[in-house]
């Protein structure tokens, strides 16, 4: 047999104790993956990414509209106005039916139900 290289030896020392590294990494994911899947790890990690993103950028909206909300009170007034009339148009359109068919009726009054005098009879007998 020949004899190895002092480098050699060196270099195969080397590539066992970093053989040994990687396998303590891989038995410790192991463990890990064995505690909480893949699957779960991605989606609790995308969805607190997302939730945290989601909530920022709410934040600036509502900033946003409360700096819009704030210059312009009449036309803010007028679409809350809108909306309330929408949501209370079955009352309202109820309301001026009614109204209408008030309207379109002659108006009668309860005085004027009884008949009309008849002519009184005249004091000559045919």
């Amino acid at each position: 047999m020949t004899a190895l290289p002092p480098r050699f030896l060196e270099d195969r020392e080397l590539r066992d104790k970093a053989r040994a590294v990687l396998a303590e990494d891989i038995a410790r994911l192991q463990d890990n993956l064995g505690e909480e899947g893949i699957a779960s790890r991605v989606s609790s990690g995308v969805t607190s990414s997302i939730t945290g993103r989601i909530r920022s950028g709410a934040r600036d909206v509502l900033e946003q509209a409360k700096a819009q909300a704030a210059d312009s009170k009449g036309v803010l007034a007028l679409l809350v106005g809108a909306f309330l009339m929408w949501l209370a148009r079955e009352p309202i359109f109820a309301w001026f039916q009614d109204l209408r068919d008030e309207l379109a009726q002659p108006d009668l009054d309860p005085t004027d139900d009884a008949a009309p005098p008849e002519a009184a009879p005249s004091g000559d007998p045919e």
